[in-house]
């Protein structure tokens, strides 16, 4: 199974290419100087050329790429088992290996990073219903008090911060390319390194909706600078159709990228911007951008959020942790299950912190 998106463009299509089987006004300006210029239909071509060869080398459709990158929960054979178990020894648990991570922590300025779907709420069937539970809700609230903390996510930025409701964090909707500070904050950091193709996503988005409404439990999702087709709640048969359709029209349109995740096609930017450039540009803009003593920390379950473990990979500096129950290529360092591992891990991370905190204060005098 991969961990790299795969892009879809007009040449892919004429090529018989499918998605790939398994294997502030200063910090708006900033932002989109770093952005500026990073298209390049060179790489777009390239990154199609590897997609299209490693689907000819797996042999198989892309929709049965999407679900194995979306297996069932069904009970696990003995070999399914020692697979995990060895996946586990190479991805330990963040709960089973705390003391180590709280050995790396001592004496660091811990930064908090999480996406939403799938690592503080559960994947449900209508991503409109992807409610985190009250209790979730208190411990990032308290991970907040603690550690400066942002959420990553593919989604529109309103809308998980609707879902989350909490005001001083960070929120990077849109895979990162729509990021607001806190709201108690006047002069938060602002970026929208997407902003010219705000017009475009929203005719494709319309296109999409009518082209789609045949296909029974289709669903499109308009996150504001991306946009989400959903194939949770559709017929297996129908998958290869639906695809089809997307593609049909998003190769109308080679300034946009088609990727894939858990049961759902999303249309992005062909920008150099995704969730690892996020989590560089927040570390700047907390003046974290070249400490030696900052700890950052990223929890996500989805292949959208390799792009933030290889940044933390390539520093040498940081803590990738990836929410699953099944085994996959990661660049995280460590693992949880699921949400409900990942709320065990930030009370004991906050409780950590405070009993650290309190262990400074009460140190007598030499």
């Amino acid at each position: 199974m991969t961990n790299q998106d795969v892009v879809v463009s007009e040449m892919g299509i004429a090529a018989g290419a499918g998605l790939p089987g398994p294997g502030s006004p200063a910090g708006l300006f900033a932002c989109r100087s770093a952005a500026a210029g990073a298209m390049s239909m060179r790489q777009t071509y390239l990154d199609l050329a590897a997609a299209a060869a490693a689907a000819r080398s797996a042999g198989c459709t892309w929709a049965e790429a999407m679900r194995a990158s979306s297996p069932t929960r069904s009970s696990r054979s003995a070999a399914d088992v020692d697979e995990f178990t060895a996946w586990v020894r190479k991805h330990p648990s963040a709960l089973s290996k705390f003391e180590e991570i709280a050995g790396k922590s001592k004496g660091k300025k811990i930064v908090m990073f999480m996406d939403y779907d799938g690592t503080l709420s559960p994947i449900v069937a209508d991503p409109d219903t992807a409610y985190m539970s009250d209790a979730m809700r208190a411990a990032v609230r308290e991970v907040a008090k603690s550690f400066p903390t942002a959420i990553v996510s593919g989604r529109c930025r309103d809308k998980v911060r609707s879902f989350v409701g909490l005001s001083d964090l960070y929120y990077a909707g849109s895979h990162g390319m729509d990021i607001k500070g806190p709201s108690s904050n006047p002069e938060s950091v602002l970026c929208q390194p997407a902003s010219e193709f705000l017009p475009m996503i929203d005719e494709v988005y319309k296109t999409l909706v009518e082209k789609t409404k045949s296909t029974p439990g289709a669903k499109v999702e308009n996150n504001k600078f991306c946009l989400s087709v959903h194939f949770r709640c559709v017929d297996e048969k129908r998958w290869n159709a639906l695809g089809e359709q997307v593609k049909t029209v998003i190769k109308e349109y080679p300034k946009l990228k088609l990727t894939q995740g858990r049961k759902v096609l999303e249309i992005r930017p062909s920008i150099k911007w995704d969730k690892g450039k996020a989590l560089e540009f927040l570390l700047e803009s907390l003046g974290f951008a070249n400490c030696s003593d900052v700890l950052p920390v990223y929890i996500g379950d989805d292949r959208t959020d390799e792009d933030a473990f290889k940044v933390l990979r390539k520093r040498g500096q940081g803590l990738g942790i990836l929410v699953s129950k099944c085994p996959k290529e990661t660049n995280a360092s460590y693992s949880l299950q699921d949400p409900t591992e990942v709320m065990e891990f930030l009370l004991r991370l906050v409780e950590w912190k405070r009993k650290s905190s309190s262990s400074l204060m009460i140190r007598p005098r030499v």
